[in-house]
């Protein structure tokens, strides 16, 4: 073009070009401004759901809430129901929800809905698909998962036109975002179902092996009350078979040996023997002594025992009230009490009965006291009184009852001893603070390999000593 020479009239081919339509049709425009309309609203609506895909903190039904007024907003609708079909994803929640487009609102009560809205809500449940007569203005797209219809998005539109394919395929993309969120909410649901299932077993099982453990626990302690049981009637027959034995042998040697010494008494008076009247006389007494104590044995051999004996202390309690009718005993235990075996109780139960025995013979005493004190590493007993005895001359006499004994001395000491020192224990004599003698056992813990006693010989003799013997 020269200069000064006008420019010509764009051509139709130029203004189609720069708007898209052809300018000489005035319906190509309109189709035009609707087309972009209806883009804008798929944009916005894409845009809605991407803002509800964020929403996780709300869990499934706020993404729901979300799509379904951005299907209610796209479609113009008065009302838009998102609802399963019954049968389908049983566990989801919520089951429907229903969006007012007058009144902005999401309603999820059956009740609150008019009659036409309730109508739809029923054939969405019934998984009813196809459009009724005369209801043109509603839109139905199925909500799909893997193939299978579980439900619809279902709109009474506000448009001005029937909806195109595009409005369509939108509505189909939002329904099956919410078919994905309600299966995510029914794995949910069934996983919150699993953990309060599995938290229930835990505590069932929990409880059942604390009742368990209880249950053991009163098991074996009723099994160890009947092996005690079954010891203490062991040795109930074997007492009364000693008792018996002593009765029938011991006391009447002695008896006899009483009135021996008594005729030789008479005959020595007779030749006027005094010192050797003397003698006798002691003789007699002591034998007059010896009886008097088998006798108060047999006794307490054949007493009933009004309990099981179980424990060391019980032990020696049981010890003390045979001679508390002559000498006040009194027991002392101090710290926790351990278990040791049935033999290692009783052989220190016989030797605080032995020195207990000592002290009301010997010692000219009127009490005693009996220290039983429990620590981590050592057993500590003892026996003191208030008598005249003295420490040094215990220890002479324990050492010439080690030797060969072949004129009838008393053994005491020496079997004090031999009980302790076959648990690895020791004994020793002290000046008691009441002022007699206190005589020491200190036996090691824990106890080592120990002999084969009589409580466990009787034990593992079973039912076959159950009767006693005759002696």
């Amino acid at each position: 073009m020269s200069p000064g020479e006008a420019p010509a009239p764009p051509t139709d081919h130029d203004l189609a070009t720069l708007t898209g339509v052809r300018s000489g049709k005035r319906s190509y425009y309109r189709a035009y401004v609707r087309s972009d309309e209806r883009m804008q609203r798929a944009v916005r609506a894409m845009d809605s759901i991407s803002r509800g895909l964020v929403r996780t903190v709300e869990g499934p039904r706020g993404l729901l809430e979300q799509v379904a007024r951005a299907a209610a907003e796209h479609l113009t609708a008065d009302w838009l129901i998102l609802g399963l079909a019954d049968g389908q994803l049983p566990a989801a929640r919520p089951r429907f929800l229903v969006v007012d487009g007058v009144a902005d609102a999401v309603v999820d009560d059956e009740a609150r809905l008019p009659a036409n809205v309730r109508r739809e809500l029923g054939a969405v449940r019934a998984g009813h698909a196809t459009r009724a007569p005369n209801d043109a203005s509603w839109v139905r797209v199925p909500m799909t998962l893997s193939g299978e219809r579980i439900g619809s998005l279902v709109g009474l539109h506000g448009l001005q036109d029937d909806p195109e394919p595009g409005d369509l395929s939108v509505l189909r993309i939002l329904a099956n975002e919410a078919a994905v969120a309600l299966h995510t909410s029914e794995q949910y649901q069934a996983g919150l179902a699993l953990h309060r299932r599995a938290q229930h077993l835990y505590d069932e099982t929990a409880a059942q092996a604390r009742d368990l453990a209880q249950r053991t626990t009163e098991l074996r302690l009723a099994e160890e009350r009947l092996q005690v049981a079954h010891q203490r009637e062991l040795l109930d027959h074997e007492r009364h078979r000693i008792a018996r034995e002593l009765h029938d042998s011991v006391t009447q040697y002695v008896l006899a040996a009483g009135m021996s010494v008594e005729l030789a008494r008479g005959i020595a008076a007779d030749e006027g023997r005094g010192e050797i009247e003397g003698t006798l006389a002691t003789a007699k007494d002591l034998s007059a002594r010896a009886v008097d104590q088998l006798r108060r044995a047999i006794y307490a051999l054949h007493q009933p025992q009004s309990d099981v004996v179980r424990s060391l202390p019980e032990l020696l309690q049981e010890v003390s009230e045979h001679h508390r009718p002559h000498l006040l005993v009194t027991v002392r235990v101090e710290g926790d009490a351990i278990l040791l075996s049935a033999d290692a109780d009783h052989d220190i139960a016989r030797a605080v009965g032995e020195a207990l025995f000592n002290v009301a013979t010997h010692a000219d005493a009127s009490r005693a006291v009996v220290r039983l004190r429990y620590r981590p590493d050592e057993l500590f007993v003892s026996v003191a009184d208030d008598g005249g005895g003295d420490p040094t001359v215990l220890a002479r006499l324990l050492r010439m009852e080690r030797g060969p004994s072949v004129d009838g001395r008393h053994r005491g000491l020496v079997n004090i001893e031999c009980r302790v020192t076959e648990l690895g224990g020791s004994i020793a004599f002290r000046r008691a603070r009441i002022g007699g003698v206190r005589v020491e056992m200190r036996i090691p813990l824990p106890l080592g390999a120990q002999r084969p006693g009589i409580i466990a010989g009787l034990v593992r003799a079973g039912p076959a000593i159950n009767k006693p013997r005759r002696g």
